[in-house]
């Protein structure tokens, strides 16, 4: 069992819906990026979703855009990056970690390399968004023979001929994209995403996390009340970009992850 499914039977066992954040690693640069995922846990959050930094992030709007470039610019990189795991897992061994982001970096490193690499950071799932389910021998089934979940992204146009494809290597959870085209452009609404993970969940056991376009603790009920959780990220990150202390963000956050645990 990772600790992402441990996570997931310890909420079930307590009634409560998931918060999920996502926060780009080395934004705006390593030591405030480390300072704000170690007070991720307090704030509430469930399970990290930490970003890896790619000059060329296809599914990510403006937002995610320019935390990525920030990063970069400070130095980010894959063992940076898995570092800050590292320096997270000195402190907290529980809260479950999901590396999110593209396939270059990993390919670039090894795979094998890589996957030895990321379990000894302490990271305990991967979302790459460029690797379809065709490609599943390239990362996901080394990844989960690895003892990392691997998980996988559904949309609304993931159609009932497509679905089980998608669901067919997948664990840890699903990740349910409210919305078509990229992060941060428009708001998830309760009543379009409920019956699409109604008819996701027909097909799995796997619990059903919603992400994009959900930016306040209302938002984060409404969907976490039809699904089983949420996922911030675009909020986060402009308010990581704002420049308030980190502090504010995790007080932000916060608010979030009670809206979502009201569910």
């Amino acid at each position: 069992m990772t600790r992402i499914d441990a996570k997931f039977a310890q909420l079930k066992a307590d009634g409560k819906k998931a918060f999920v954040s996502y926060v780009m690693a080395g934004d705006p640069d390593f030591d405030a990026s480390l300072e704000l995922v170690k007070g991720l846990p307090a704030a509430g959050v469930d399970i990290i979703e930490l970003g890896l930094p790619f000059t060329d992030p296809m599914a990510d709007g403006p937002t995610i855009q320019l935390a990525g470039q920030r990063a970069l610019e400070a130095g980010m990189t894959l063992q940076k990056t898995l570092e800050l795991a590292r320096r997270f897992r000195e402190d907290d061994d529980t809260t479950p970690i999901v590396l999110m982001g593209y396939y270059n970096p990993i390919y670039s490193r090894g795979v094998d390399a890589f996957l030895v690499e990321a379990k000894a950071a302490g990271i305990d799932g991967l979302i790459v968004v460029d690797l379809p389910p065709e490609e599943d021998s390239e990362l996901c089934i080394p990844a989960q023979a690895a003892g990392l979940n691997f998980i996988r992204l559904a949309t609304p146009t993931t159609d009932a001929k497509r679905l089980p494809r998608v669901l067919q290597n997948t664990s840890g959870f699903v990740y349910y994209v409210s919305i078509n085209g990229i992060t941060g452009a428009a708001e998830a609404q309760a009543t379009n995403v409920g019956p699409e993970v109604a008819r996701i969940k027909d097909s799995t056991d796997l619990p059903v996390i919603v992400g994009f376009g959900i930016n306040t603790p209302e938002k984060a009920q409404n969907i976490a009340s039809v699904a089983d959780g949420a996922v911030v990220g675009s909020a986060i990150v402009s308010k990581m970009a704002s420049g308030v202390p980190v502090a504010e963000v995790l007080a932000f956050v916060k608010s979030l992850a009670d809206g979502a645990h009201s569910a």
